[in-house]
C-alpha cells in the first residue's frame, strides 16, 4: 500500500494524535500526581500501540493476491483488532494495579487545574480523530480503522469520567475518589478490549456478512426466480476484513444453453456487487430438474 492510499493517511493521523495526546496526558499526571490521570496516561500508550499496529496491518491487508495467498491478505485487519483488544486489557490491569495502593494511602493533588485542562484538551483531540476514523472505517469497510475509532471514542468517555472525577476530588477533598475513578476506568476498558478481541475471533472464524447484506441478496434471488423461473440454493458468505465473499448455486431450466445461463449469472453477480461492498462472487450453474443438483446444498457434500 502506497503512502497516497487514504487508509494509510488515516492511520498516520491516528499515530500523530496518539503521540500528542500521550504527551499531554503524561504532563497532566506529572503535574497533579493523580492516579486517575495516570490511568488516562497509561491508556495513551495503548492508543499509540494500536495506531502503529493499525498502520502495519493495513499495509499487509492491502497487498495484492499471490500464488501463495490467492484470496489476498485482508484478514490481517482482524489481527490488528485482536492485538488492540489485548493491549487494552493489559493497560487496564496496569491501571488497576497502580490504583489499589492509593486506596490505602490517598495522596493530595498538585496543580490540578492545569492538569485537568491538559487532559480535557487530549480528550477533545481524541474525540475529533475518533469521529474521523469511524466515518472512514465505514466508508472504506475497514474493521481496523473502525476498531481504532471506536477504541478512541471509548477512551474519550473514560477520559471525561476521569476529568470530572478528579475535579470532584479537587473541589471536595475526597481523595479516595481518585483511585476509585482509576479502578472504574480500568474495568470499563477491559469490557472494550474483550469486545474487540471477540470481533477479531469471529472474523478469523469466517463469520457471515451482515444481515442487511444477506437480506438484499435474498430480494435479488426472489426477483429473478419470479422473472425467469430459476432457483437458488447453497448460499454461503463470509467476511475477510474489507472483503465479502459470496457463493451460490443457480438452478436454470434444462433447455437453457450454457451461454444464456452464464449471461444471467453475470447479471445477478453484477446486481449483488452493486449492493454488497467489495464482494467477490462465485456462481455454480445447475439444471433445475436434475436430482443431482440438490445433493450439494451443504458445505460437506455427502
Amino acid at each position: 500500500m502506497n503512502s497516497g492510499n487514504p487508509l494509510m493517511r488515516y492511520a498516520a493521523l491516528s499515530i500523530a494524535a496518539a503521540i500528542v495526546t500521550l504527551t499531554l496526558r503524561w504532563l497532566a499526571w506529572w503535574l497533579t500526581g493523580s492516579v486517575g490521570l495516570l490511568s488516562d496516561a497509561l491508556e495513551g500508550f495503548v492508543n499509540l500501540g494500536a495506531a502503529l499496529m493499525a498502520m502495519s496491518m493495513l499495509r499487509i491487508a492491502a497487498q495484492p493476491p499471490t500464488a501463495q495467498h490467492p484470496y489476498g491478505r485482508s484478514k490481517a485487519e482482524y489481527f490488528a483488532a485482536g492485538i488492540e483488544g489485548t493491549l487494552i486489557v493489559i493497560a487496564a490491569a496496569s491501571i488497576i494495579s497502580a490504583a489499589l495502593p492509593r486506596l490505602l494511602a490517598p495522596r493530595p493533588l498538585e496543580t490540578p487545574a492545569l492538569g485537568l485542562a491538559l487532559s480535557a484538551l487530549a480528550a477533545a483531540m481524541n474525540f475529533a480523530v475518533a469521529l474521523i476514523l469511524m466515518r472512514a472505517g465505514r466508508q472504506h469497510h475497514s474493521i481496523t480503522l473502525e476498531a481504532d475509532g471506536r477504541h478512541l471514542m471509548t477512551d474519550v468517555w473514560t477520559s471525561a469520567g476521569v476529568v470530572v472525577g478528579v475535579a470532584v476530588v479537587w473541589l471536595t477533598g475526597w481523595l479516595v475518589l481518585d483511585p476509585l475513578i482509576a479502578i472504574a476506568v480500568g474495568l470499563h476498558i477491559v469490557w472494550a478490549g474483550v469486545g474487540l478481541m471477540r470481533r477479531s475471533v469471529l472474523g478469523l472464524l469466517d463469520v457471515a456478512i451482515p444481515e442487511a447484506d444477506l437480506h438484499e441478496i435474498g430480494k435479488i434471488f426472489t426477483e429473478y426466480s419470479k422473472r425467469y423461473g430459476v432457483s437458488f440454493h447453497a448460499l454461503r458468505t463470509r467476511q475477510a476484513g474489507a472483503r465479502r465473499f459470496v457463493s451460490f448455486h443457480l438452478l436454470v431450466p434444462d433447455e437453457w444453453t450454457v451461454r444464456r445461463a452464464h449471461r444471467l449469472s453475470e447479471e445477478i453477480e453484477s446486481r449483488i456487487r452493486s449492493l454488497v461492498p467489495n464482494a467477490s462472487l462465485e456462481t455454480h450453474i445447475e439444471p433445475i430438474s436434475d436430482p443431482a443438483s440438490y445433493d450439494d446444498q451443504t458445505l460437506d457434500r455427502p
